[in-house]
């Protein structure tokens, strides 16, 4: 039964006032979770706080120099370069986010449908993702050679896929979807699973059957899983440096360089830590700003 009676009333009855316990285990959770917050704080905390304390001086890669307040920010605002980056990164995320999902959704739904090789469709379209990004550059420069490649033997075509500025950003795009559809296509084909058979016997009692079962049973259901590659797959384009960088160096007329190849030019190159640093900074912050304004349209969908 319930206790009702207030402090005073407890005091004025003499009934004992009890007291309130703490969890167990307190320090010991502490502990336990000390290993990941010295990490968290060594590897990403102390970085970030040292990025922006770079991106306010004017710094080598070797020495902090004098301090420069906003000077940095002012001038990446006014940087041509700068901003055909973040379009060029734009582009490949364009590119890529909307068919690698799709793609994914499409493949978890077959390999679903499939009772004997499941296990083996499964494993072939997800046997692309665990290759490093230097194996599946080198395949598909090979692959798209135009003087010695599959794709030239094939069909006589000799055009430079990686070297034009029309073809060399949509080619990039082309070869990350094939890589790394298969992570997508596993986390679709985990909620297809979690879906109970029941609600589409149910369903198909009421005549929703084919499209109207995917419309109004499958697609709803699998929608939280949809966010979670949306978001997970638009962060991981917004990145791009590798492939790019090996594919094509920049691209013809810099027409493939991405934000992160002009911050790795700018430091390395160039040897400006400080200008490099301010561009980190000031693309961290698109990223989260792209980041929740998706998260918001994705909230409102739902």
């Amino acid at each position: 039964m319930r206790d009702t009676l207030t402090p005073q009333a407890r005091v004025q009855t003499g009934v004992p006032r009890t007291t309130r316990r703490r969890p167990p285990g307190g320090p010991i959770a502490l502990l336990m979770l000390a290993p990941f917050l010295i990490a968290y704080l060594l590897f990403f905390v102390f970085p970030i706080g040292r990025a922006v304390q770079l991106s306010l001086t004017q710094s080598s890669l070797t020495a902090t120099g004098p301090f420069v307040g906003l000077a940095n920010y002012v001038q990446l605002v006014g940087d041509s370069d700068f901003w055909a980056s973040v379009l060029h990164t734009g582009t490949f995320a364009l590119y890529t986010v909307i068919p690698v999902t799709l793609l994914g959704l499409l493949m978890a739904l077959a390999v679903n449908r499939l009772v004997r090789a499941r296990n083996f469709a499964q494993a072939l379209f997800f046997l692309p993702f665990v290759l490093p990004v230097s194996v599946v550059t080198l395949l598909w420069q090979w692959i798209l050679n135009s003087s010695f490649g599959l794709v030239h033997a094939l069909t006589g075509t000799e055009v430079a896929w990686f070297g034009e500025p029309g073809t060399a950003m949509p080619t990039v795009a082309f070869v990350t979807v094939w890589w790394t559809v298969g992570f997508n296509m596993l986390l679709f084909l985990a909620g297809l699973q979690n879906v109970s058979k029941e609600v589409y016997e149910a369903a198909e009692l009421d005549g929703a059957v084919g499209w109207k079962s995917f419309r109004f049973i499958t697609w709803p259901l699998l929608w939280p899983v949809t966010t979670l590659v949306l978001t997970l797959q638009l962060i991981s384009s917004l990145k791009i440096f590798s492939q790019v960088y090996i594919l094509t160096g920049g691209g013809p007329f810099n027409s493939t360089r991405v934000v992160l190849e002009y911050m790795y030019d700018t430091a390395f190159q160039n040897l400006d830590a400080g200008y490099a640093s301010a561009i980190a900074v000031a693309f961290f912050l698109i990223i989260l700003l792209v980041s929740l304004v998706q998260a918001a349209l994705l909230r409102g969908r739902s």
